[in-house]
């Protein structure tokens, strides 16, 4: 694999350098508790704010979207987006508006689907690619197989996302297990300090609607949970000054 290189130094930037002082143990102690948990400090330094650079500066990103789950989810490159009418637009609010309104499962965030781009060669080797191939290598799998205790996770799929004011993903439970899903991740590098009041967190229900655990877009922190589970990306609120961007997908055991 080749990383992008130190434009003063010359060496190559990790892009995924997991840290070594993770405590495995005490994590997956933890984890199986509930299934979930969120990794404050997951990679080094260098690497997530090599990430969040990329993610920032060199992401084109377009819009993934879904307006109720009898519908197909749409995911829109760049061009696409730019392309759309003012009615466009104005047919995917009220769909949006629709769905949610009347509790259904829907969607909206900026988003760059990164194994699409593998498999459809959208732009040889750029970062994102070079980012999915580190998904997949031993030792970004070793600490999902290590914390969670599946050892028989193979793979990861992976897309970038971000998420700006009146973006949101409703409550869901994401049992695919006919496609291997395992376990979940989000893999956040939100830049600067995230108010409680922005919205944008990872929430966790109980059958019974009502939120039992929490986790705020941390710079540098991994949250992963066994699917299914119900959750959320919470409203963000039209008065965030920044956006949350995060790596996101599963872990697959086939």
């Amino acid at each position: 694999m080749n990383d992008p290189t130190d434009g003063y130094s010359g060496e190559p930037i990790p892009l995924f350098e997991v840290n070594p002082d993770l405590d495995r143990a005490a994590l997956a102690k933890r984890f199986a508790e509930t299934g979930r948990l969120q990794i404050r400090d997951v990679l080094t330094d260098r690497t997530a704010r090599e990430i969040l650079r990329i993610l920032a500066e060199e992401t084109p990103w377009g819009i993934s979207w879904q307006a109720g789950s009898a519908s197909q989810p749409q995911h829109l490159r760049p061009q696409q987006v730019a392309a759309m009418s003012p009615q466009q637009r104005a047919a995917m609010s009220e769909a949006l508006g629709r769905a949610t309104s009347g509790q259904d499962y829907a969607f909206l965030y900026a988003a760059y689907p990164m194994v699409d781009s593998v498999l459809q060669q959208w732009a040889p080797g750029n970062p994102l690619d070079l980012l999915l191939e580190h998904i997949n290598d031993d030792p970004f799998l070793d600490l999902l197989r290590d914390v969670s205790g599946m050892t028989d996770l193979i793979k990861a799929d992976g897309q970038a996302t971000l998420y700006q004011p009146g973006h949101f993903l409703t409550r869901h439970s994401d049992s695919h297990k006919e496609e291997g899903w395992r376990i979940a991740y989000v893999l956040n590098v939100t830049n600067g300090e995230w108010r409680t009041d922005w919205g944008g967190y990872l929430l966790f229900y109980d059958d019974n609607g009502n939120v039992i655990e929490g986790y705020r877009p941390l710079f540098n922190s991994l949250n992963l949970f066994a699917v299914p589970q119900w959750h959320s990306v919470s409203f963000v609120a039209p008065f965030a000054p920044i956006g949350r961007f995060a790596i996101t997908g599963w872990a697959r055991d086939r």
